[in-house]
């Protein structure tokens, strides 16, 4: 490193600004005075912090190099975007900065003090909303300011690489390359240079990359070097170097060692000696580059016999998810025929649902393969959970009209009625689905397109304010309903309605008083107030999935409003087995997983957000509700992979995309003051995967809601079958898809390795379906360990009467 390198020869070193720099540099500096860099929220202490020391270290001489390194443009960044109204006091702060260290500079240099570079760098861009992470021009738009070397203004607007800062400083300093280093001296900032000096930089910075290009090519046809690389100067003109990559480089080198050793031999005559050195620059320039984008693409060299093992791996696990689900299907739809007569004979056969729900799969699978398609893979989703709606609102009709050719007047009335809702149902799907599709112009390629979001913000933040505010109380007002309406009166409800009932009013107060996506929240009230309903939503959410099995009154009586008929068979399992008790406990258990999850939502989320969160809870409450009153008209696997792909598609309405450039990074340090990585990641994934996570955390209450006497079920069954049929698919089919889909993709990127975008959309791809699987296994997780603790606790009170 060059730091490093600075102090080995004796350099004195300053460091003001990110810690970053003592945490990979410890003990290197003189002085320092670091400041946490991933606290977004801080736009003012971050810059005061180094400027308040500015004026004492110019005014020192005890030093060589003076570090700055400001944060809090980034952070206006992040938390307002391009057009953030402390955007422009920022950059004026900065300027101010700029002209004190200038004047000083030129003050010193006016005393003889010797010269003095001053180089100014950013090391991203940002998009429109702040971020960055992606590949547009808007986030790799940096800057490189180097001023000191002329005494002449001169522009230069070139194109360089990141990794030529380095060695570009240490040939300016008079120190060593970073041995590892490919990076190729900055032409503009070496033309002040005389020619001697400036041949002599060249001709180092290619001896480090040939030294790295004969550590990775250790039959590489040069001559010993360095030393008998001048062996042959006789001719001074360029050759043309069209050899494979080993020759070609090595005759490149040789050609430009070559005519460099003309020029000193003709250096004494200026006609010949301009000429040669034109020529020994270009023939250099010409060999570095080739080599640093040679050495580039060769340190991105993958282990083949890793990936093929953990490809190996996935595919392993792919295979094994599959089978259980596949025999767990036919144990459940094939495996007791003598008992399933009554069942409706679609049971046994494929329906246009399931097929689509089959074809999906193979959609997105085919997609991966385009670069375009993943750019976009938003407009995949959104057409296929709509094209889904249609499926079941035409299967829906077709049910209607059997019924009333079939049916005596009463049971069609009764059924009718049922149709009619479940039509309802699916129309609200349809509308609130075509909302959330135009509320984000995502993707790549179309995010200048108008959208809703864009139209709300350019009305004002009034507009923005009073939606936010009408949506989180339609949110929290639907879950305390849900809450209130159970009947029963036992304390642990009480406590659980009167917990979320405090929790939203805290997170109303805290959207009115404190919550303003334009300036940055500090204040000490709004850290102690997110920081007070954290806790209670962690006390009410988890005291209830603990504590409910254990008080849950043992009754007739059901709290589920759903007509959840037990057949026959049920009722034999139920003198043993609680059924009742569990699909209450899990209903219960799963409002408190889904108003908490809504709760933090409201909290984290960017203000025009809360809208989409509204109306993805009124989806999953619709399809709940819409499978809940289905009986037998949709297979169980069916329902929870629609649920999965509703959760992908939320996943897009929210304004997330397959680019790194749309992450929330402000809505991460909300509630925290001080920085944590842990927490702020934490943060950063529930805002990330919040439609994903809330889809797996809501089958908990479908789990309670569906009706399960369609499955059939040995009459010998055990708690374990019993259970297993509850919670068979819910696990099952979330881990099935997503290992399918991680899999594929894997094989995608190892077969685009080589394809231009690879950087750009495959790789950051990928990162996102990783932690899409993450986020599938510890939802299932969750849905498994609280049906299991449920279960459990409700048979052993069943075996035990437990008295509250």
């Amino acid at each position: 490193m060059t730091i490093f390198l600075f102090f080995k020869i004796g350099r004195k070193m300053v460091m003001l600004g990110d810690e970053t720099w003592l945490k990979l540099f410890p003990g290197l500096f003189k002085r320092h005075d670091g400041v946490s860099s991933f606290y977004v929220k801080d736009t003012v202490q971050v810059d005061q912090n180094v400027s308040r020391h500015l004026g004492d270290e110019l005014s020192k001489d005890d030093w060589d190099l003076l570090i700055l390194h400001y944060l809090g443009l980034d952070h206006v960044g992040h938390i307002g975007g391009r057009n953030s109204v402390l955007m422009t006091p920022k950059m004026k702060e900065m300027d101010e900065v700029v002209k004190l260290i200038h004047s000083s500079i030129n003050q010193s240099q006016g005393n003889g003090l010797g010269r003095t570079l001053l180089m100014i760098v950013s090391d991203h861009g940002m998009t429109e909303n702040g971020n960055h992470g992606g590949s547009t021009y808007e986030e790799t738009d940096t800057l490189a300011l180097f001023i000191g070397l002329r005494n002449h203004v001169f522009d230069y607007a070139s194109v360089i690489n990141q990794i030529d800062i380095a060695p570009t400083l240490a040939l300016l300093f008079g120190v060593p390359i970073p041995k590892n280093n490919v990076g190729v001296l900055i032409r503009e900032a070496f033309d002040s240079l005389k020619e001697d000096k400036h041949l002599r930089a060249l001709e180092l910075n290619s001896w480090q990359l040939l030294r790295l290009l004969q550590a990775q090519l250790s039959g590489l046809p040069c001559r010993n070097f360095p030393c008998d690389a001048f062996y042959d100067h006789q001719s001074s003109g360029s050759t043309d170097c069209n050899h494979e990559t080993e020759d070609m480089l090595c005759c490149l080198y040789m050609e430009a060692t070559t005519l460099y050793t003309s020029w000193k031999s003709k250096r004494g005559f200026e006609s010949a000696s301009n000429k040669y050195y034109s020529s020994a620059a270009a023939a250099y320039y010409k060999f570095l580059k080739s080599a640093s984008e040679w050495l580039s693409r060769r340190s991105t060299d993958k282990p083949v016999k890793l990936l093929a093992l953990g490809l190996a791996t996935m595919f392993v696990s792919t295979v094994i998810l599959s089978s259980l689900m596949f025999c767990w299907l036919r144990e459940i739809y094939h495996g007791g025929k003598q008992q399933s007569l009554n069942l409706n004979d679609s049971m046994n056969g494929w329906s246009l649902d399931e097929t689509f729900i089959l074809s999906v799969i193979l959609i997105l699978v085919s997609s991966m393969t385009s670069s375009s398609m993943v750019e976009e893979e938003h407009y995949i989703w959104y057409f296929l959970i709509s094209t889904f709606y249609l499926l079941l609102l035409r299967k829906t009709a077709q049910s209607l009209c059997v019924v009333r050719l079939q049916s005596s007047f009463f049971t069609q009335n009764g059924q009718s009625r049922e149709g009619y809702f479940r039509i309802c149902f699916v129309f609200l799907l349809l509308t609130s689905g075509r909302v959330l599709r135009g509320w984000h112009q995502g993707g790549v390629n179309w995010t200048s397109l108008p959208d809703i979001s864009k139209w709300l913000e350019q009305a004002g933040s009034q507009h923005v304010k009073s939606l936010q505010l009408i949506s989180a109380f339609l949110v929290i007002s639907i879950g305390l309903f849900a809450l209130f309406s159970i009947e029963s009166k036992g304390k642990c409800f009480q406590m659980v309605r009167l917990s979320f009932l405090i929790s939203g009013l805290l997170v109303l107060l805290h959207i009115t008083k404190y919550q303003d996506y334009t300036f940055s929240s500090t204040n000490y009230g709004a850290t102690l107030l997110v920081q007070i309903i954290y806790a209670i939503l962690g006390v009410a959410t988890i005291g209830t999935v603990v504590a409910l099995p254990w008080v849950i009154p043992f009754s007739t009586s059901k709290i589920c409003p759903t007509d959840n008929t037990i057949s026959p068979l049920f009722l034999s399992i139920h003198e043993k087995f609680p059924l009742v008790e569990l699909r209450d406990s899990l209903y219960v258990i799963g409002w408190a997983y889904v108003l908490c999850w809504c709760l933090l939502q409201l909290l984290l989320q960017q203000p025009i957000n809360t809208t989409p969160i509204l109306l993805l809870l009124l989806q999953i409450l619709a399809g709940t509700l819409y499978f809940a009153r289905s009986g037998t008209h949709h297979k169980e696997w069916v329902e929870i992979a629609a649920f999965y792909y509703l959760g992908m598609a939320g996943h897009f309405a929210l304004g997330n995309t397959n680019t790194l450039a749309t992450i929330d990074v402000a809505g991460a340090f909300i509630g925290i003051s001080s920085h944590s990585t842990l927490l702020s990641g934490i943060l950063m994934f529930i805002i990330t995967y919040a439609s994903p996570m809330f889809i797996l955390l809501s089958l908990v209450m479908y789990i309670s809601m569906k009706n399960m006497a369609h499955p059939v079920i040995p009459e010998k069954a055990g708690p374990g079958d019993h259970l297993m049929m509850m919670l068979g698919f819910s696990c099952l089919i979330p881990l099935v898809i997503n290992s399918i889909l991680l899999t594929a993709y894997t094989v995608v990127l190892l077969l685009m390795q080589n394809h231009l975008f690879v950087w750009s959309v495959f790789s950051p791809k990928y990162l996102y379906v990783c932690a899409t699987a993450v986020c599938t296994y510890i939802g299932v997780f969750i849905v498994a360990a609280t049906g299991f603790y449920a279960y459990f606790v409700l048979v052993m009170r069943k075996q035990k009467p437990y008295s509250c």
